[in-house]
């Protein structure tokens, strides 16, 4: 697979336009804490792509599209379980 992250400024274009917090912007990411969000914004660490999608995923398609991912992912025997509210 190809993939170039998108740029620090494009990452805060997007946080500007959905106007949330690091903190929400984290857990959109599914990334620990607004701090490791931070590092993205600054350029101090390149996004995967995994975590975009999952990100991208998560605006983009309906709730239970979502659900359905993580249902066939716990029946791999994941364990995962997001926070409460859509963002």
């Amino acid at each position: 697979m190809l993939y170039s992250p998108p740029s620090p400024e494009s990452l805060a274009k997007l946080k500007a336009e959905l106007a949330l917090s690091s903190a929400q912007m984290a857990n959109l990411f599914g990334v620990s804490d607004g701090r490791q969000w931070r590092k993205y914004m600054g350029g101090d660490r390149e996004m995967s792509a995994q975590t975009l999608f999952f990100a991208m995923a998560r605006l983009e398609l309906a709730t239970e599209d979502i659900n359905r991912v993580l249902d066939r992912m716990r029946s791999l025997g994941a364990l995962i379980e997001l926070p409460d509210g859509k963002l």
